[in-house]
């Protein structure tokens, strides 16, 4: 394994509200080591750790955490923090008179301020979804700017909502992003959109078939041979050299389908998704099909069981009667096909649907290397990935892994209180 953050001289970055690691995975890539990942979903934890062996996983939530505890846990003592970045969730607006950030249901990006000013590193990244640019949205925007500026932080204004597509990614994503500098750092700049698009098929066109494999009737991965050509899906694949990712190797075989646990639909639902036009929305799933040529709709991760166990749409694949499957989704994100998610359907498209595309985060992670004029050098020599069993803990196990309470995320239920599901999404997640 690579030496850790404190020995390898790359610049240091801090993931608040980690996930399963899209913008840990960007920054890595733009040329930062991730000393420490915060997430309170202890599934998301053991999946972050899976593909991120050399950073800190501290599972537990913000509000519990301080500067100097996230210090101390990753090992990194008083050096020098350059980055910390995260996508608070942000749910609530207070009534006239009062201040957003004081509403309960904002604590958590009153947290990451409070853990920017602790840490205090060099800048500081704010992601988050773009209506918060919109209406009496706008407003909370404008507090955290403040309660930002107050703690001694320049914040690069205008904000930006930026496009995954206009990045390299084949997807239709747009993201506030929302950028800083400490009082003695030179502000950054956002990243230029670049002129190229990457399409449906470009992403996706050279995996095999899932419905091919009757292990993955089972298992999420299978052996398989299989030829690439088009460059975004060989860089995916590990297949070319990319240039402008600084991201440390790792061992995996390429010949390894992983994340593709199949889904089986009924033939009813095969034939509707047949008759479907490419880009249009079948009527009875609401599900989209994609067009080889376009661009992926926004992938979304849907709501836990707290909040009516909401699953969103699968989109339907370009030629096949059937959704598409989890490294489908991955490929449509930009992840690299080394990188895993959790073995079951549910968890690993909420991974990838809740999640940053590695390749819109190294945009801005590259932002951060240039201001804080540093030359990226890419690492050699691969890195081991985590135990697979990671990735097929169910919750308990993996509450108990990292010795947190059993109950501290919302459960999924396979049944609610309504009927919200047809029978498209029931098979897609089964």
């Amino acid at each position: 394994m690579h030496s850790t953050t404190k020995a390898s001289g790359r610049p240091i970055g801090i993931d608040l509200f980690a996930g399963a690691g899209g913008l840990s995975l960007g920054f890595e890539q733009a040329g930062f080591d991730i000393a420490a990942a915060v997430e309170i979903d202890p599934i998301h934890c053991a999946t972050h750790e899976f593909n991120f062996p050399y950073s800190k996983v501290i599972c537990a939530s913000v509000v519990n955490l301080s500067g100097a505890e996230i210090r101390r846990i990753a090992g990194i003592g008083q050096a020098q923090v350059d980055v910390v970045f995260g996508g608070a969730p942000c749910q609530g607006f207070s009534m006239i008179g009062k201040r957003a950030l004081d509403d309960a249901r904002n604590q958590l990006v009153f947290h990451f301020v409070r853990l920017v000013t602790e840490l205090q590193p060099k800048y500081f990244v704010f992601e988050n979804v773009k209506g918060l640019t919109l209406g009496k949205h706008a407003r909370f925007l404008n507090e955290l700017i403040d309660a930002l500026r107050e703690s001694g932080y320049q914040v690069l204004l205008p904000y930006e909502v930026l496009n995954a597509a206009d990045f390299g990614v084949p997807q239709d994503r747009r993201r506030l992003f929302l950028m800083g500098a400490r009082a003695d750092q030179r502000l950054p700049s956002y990243p230029a959109a670049i002129e190229t698009r990457i399409s449906v098929w470009d992403a996706i066109g050279d995996l095999p078939d899932a419905d091919f494999f009757s292990e993955l009737l089972e298992s999420d991965a299978a052996h398989a041979s299989w030829k690439t050509s088009a460059p975004y899906a060989k860089r995916m694949r590990g297949l070319v050299n990319d240039p402008v990712d600084f991201s440390y190797p790792r061992q995996f075989d390429k010949n390894l389908l992983t994340s593709s646990l199949r889904t089986r639909h009924s033939d009813i639902s095969q034939a509707r998704f047949l008759t479907t036009a490419n880009g249009q929305v079948e009527p009875i799933s609401r599900f989209k099909k994609l067009h080889p040529e376009g661009l992926c709709n926004t992938l979304r991760a849907g709501t836990d069981s707290a909040r009516g166990a909401f699953t969103s749409p699968r989109p339907i694949h370009p030629h096949l009667p059937r959704v598409i499957t989890v490294r489908e989704a991955a490929r449509l994100h930009s992840y690299p096909d080394w990188f895993r998610f959790h073995a079951t359907k549910w968890h690993g498209f909420r991974q990838i649907g809740n999640s940053v595309p590695p390749m819109l985060g190294r945009a801005v992670g590259r932002r951060i290397i240039n201001a804080l004029d540093i030359q990226p050098v890419k690492p050699v020599g691969p890195m081991r990935l985590g135990s697979v069993s990671l990735l097929n803990y169910q919750m308990l196990n993996a509450s108990r892994y990292f010795g947190v309470a059993g109950n501290v995320i919302a459960q999924r239920t396979r049944t609610t209180g309504r009927d919200v599901l047809t029978q498209d999404i029931k098979e897609a997640y089964a």
